[in-house]
């Protein structure tokens, strides 16, 4: 999951505040849900005026179904 969060951080723009039209900075970044879908809360503050703003990361499935499912093999010994 950090890695997610590094991704998506680096792929943030940060937004212009509507009162000073300033970019604001970075604040802190945080896990909003895990399952099923995960989102990451990104936050933001105008380092002018102090108005805070968020962006939202939502992860898309990304998880591929297996070719091939595995299962434990069962030998049956002759007895």
């Amino acid at each position: 999951m950090v890695d997610r969060l590094r991704n998506a951080a680096e792929q943030l723009e940060a937004p212009v505040c509507s009162d000073c039209h300033i970019e604001m900075k970075w604040f802190r970044s945080e896990l909003l849900a895990d399952e099923p879908t995960p989102i990451i809360a990104h936050l933001f503050v105008c380092p002018h005026c102090k108005r805070t703003a968020r962006a939202d990361t939502i992860f898309r499935g990304s998880q591929a179904t297996p070719d091939k499912l595995s299962a434990p093999r069962f030998i049956a010994y002759a007895a």
